[in-house]
Order: C-alpha cells, then sequence, then structure tokens
C-alpha cells in the first residue's frame, strides 16, 4: 500500500514537472509583457490541478493497459505466423484508433463548418455531417493503410527513409494540384493523427513485432510507423478534394 501511494505521488510529481514550462510561460507573457493580472485564479489553479491528476492518469493507463496489449497482441500475431491476420489487425488497429481521435474529430466538424461558410459545401446539417465523415473515414482508411505498410517494412526489412522521402515527394506534388481550400485541412490532419488514442497503441505493436522477429532491432525497426501515420492522411485528405 505504501508503495503503491508512493508510485501516485511520483506520477503525480512527473506530471506536475512536465507542465511547469507551460505554466511559466503563461504567467510570464500574463504578467510582464500583457502586463496584466492573471483573471480566475482559483478557477485556474483547480484547473491546472485537474490537468495534473489527467495527466498522471493518462500515463498510468498507457503503462499497465495500452503499451501492453498492443505489445501481446504483437507478440502473438507473430507467433501466429500468419501475415494476413498480422497485416488484417495491423490495418483494422490503425484504422479504429484514428476514426476514435478526437482530435480529428474536433479538426473534421471545424473543417465542415468552415467549408459550409466558405461556400465550398451546401450550409446544411446533413452537408456538414457528410463531409465530416468523409474526411475521417478517408484520414482513417490512410493511417490504416499506413500502419500496413509500416508492418510490411518490419517484416520486410525496408530501409525506411526511401519510403519517407517518396511518402513526401508525392505530398510536395499533389499540392500542386490540390484545391487550395484543402491543402491546409490535408496538413492539419497528417498531424491530429498521431495524438492520444493512435500512439500509444501504435509505438506498441511496432516494437512488439521487432522484439518478436529474429534478425530485427527494436530500436532500429520498431519505431516508424507514427510517421507513415502522419504522412498518408495527408496524401489521402488532398485526394478527398480533388474528388469532392
Amino acid at each position: 500500500m505504501k508503495q503503491q501511494v508512493s508510485q501516485i505521488f511520483h506520477s503525480l510529481w512527473n506530471s506536475a514537472r512536465d507542465l511547469l514550462p507551460v505554466i511559466l510561460v503563461i504567467a510570464f507573457f500574463q504578467i510582464f509583457v500583457l502586463q496584466k493580472p492573471i483573471p480566475n485564479m482559483g478557477q485556474l489553479f483547480v484547473g491546472t490541478l485537474l490537468v495534473v491528476i489527467g495527466l498522471s492518469l493518462f500515463v498510468k493507463g498507457l503503462e499497465t493497459g495500452l503499451f501492453p496489449i498492443g505489445e501481446n497482441m504483437a507478440y502473438a500475431f507473430a507467433r501466429k505466423g500468419s501475415v494476413f491476420w498480422l497485416i488484417a489487425f495491423a490495418f483494422s488497429l490503425g484504422f479504429g484508433t484514428t476514426i476514435a481521435e478526437p482530435a480529428l474529430i474536433a479538426v473534421a466538424d471545424k473543417a465542415a463548418e468552415v467549408a459550409a461558410l466558405g461556400g465550398v459545401i451546401e450550409n446544411s446539417e446533413s452537408a456538414r455531417a457528410s463531409y465530416a465523415s468523409g474526411l475521417r473515414l478517408t484520414v482513417a482508411f490512410s493511417v490504416g493503410l499506413a500502419i500496413v505498410v509500416g508492418v510490411l517494412r518490419i517484416l520486410k526489412g525496408w530501409p525506411i527513409h526511401y519510403l519517407i522521402i517518396a511518402g513526401y515527394v508525392g505530398v510536395v506534388v499533389m499540392t500542386f494540384f490540390a484545391p487550395k481550400e484543402i491543402i491546409g485541412i490535408a496538413y492539419d490532419s497528417g498531424g491530429v493523427t498521431t495524438s492520444t488514442i493512435t500512439v500509444p497503441l501504435v509505438t506498441a505493436l511496432g516494437v512488439g513485432l521487432a522484439s518478436s522477429i529474429k534478425g530485427r532491432n527494436p530500436m532500429l525497426d520498431g519505431f516508424g510507423l507514427i510517421a507513415f501515420a502522419s504522412l498518408t492522411p495527408m496524401i489521402f485528405v488532398m485526394g478527398y478534394g480533388m474528388l469532392i
């Protein structure tokens, strides 16, 4: 019991320490640059405390839940020896975690709202919902495909830098042909996919898979899946913009 309490306090201290630079930056600019007192100090203190507690619980949840289950499933599929089911799992994991990503939901809804106001789509609830859903499905499909490519890279031992370079060349080329209204959304989509839900599970999958395959180094081969997950949405969303 004493050890568990110590771990909780240690986790809270680490979270508070990580948030300290953000707090200091906000306080500095508020007091010395804007030269105004910090409003609602009590509310701000309570909010900061809740963030520290939430961040601590989130990190603890990753350590005890998401990371182990991702690695264990990767080990299990590697032992099973079925490439088909491993690929199916990789795609489903990428698609499922991305479609549930809160950051993507927020960006898709805001993009639909702005598109409606800008006359790109009809300004109706159904049109906005359809646009947002299409955007989320496009991004989720692209991330699923990206995780499949990343898993194949680990299995085959392909050099990651060639794949990344080829992908970004494709992004640059498509930027010249995509509608200008979709380019910013496409670039942001690449960022919001690698957030709270996707990163822990995908990282655990890559490390677990590389650890379970003879001749693969988890440090060299286990990482890089997140890079693919950030890259492919930009290509697919620009393609989505061209089609609609």
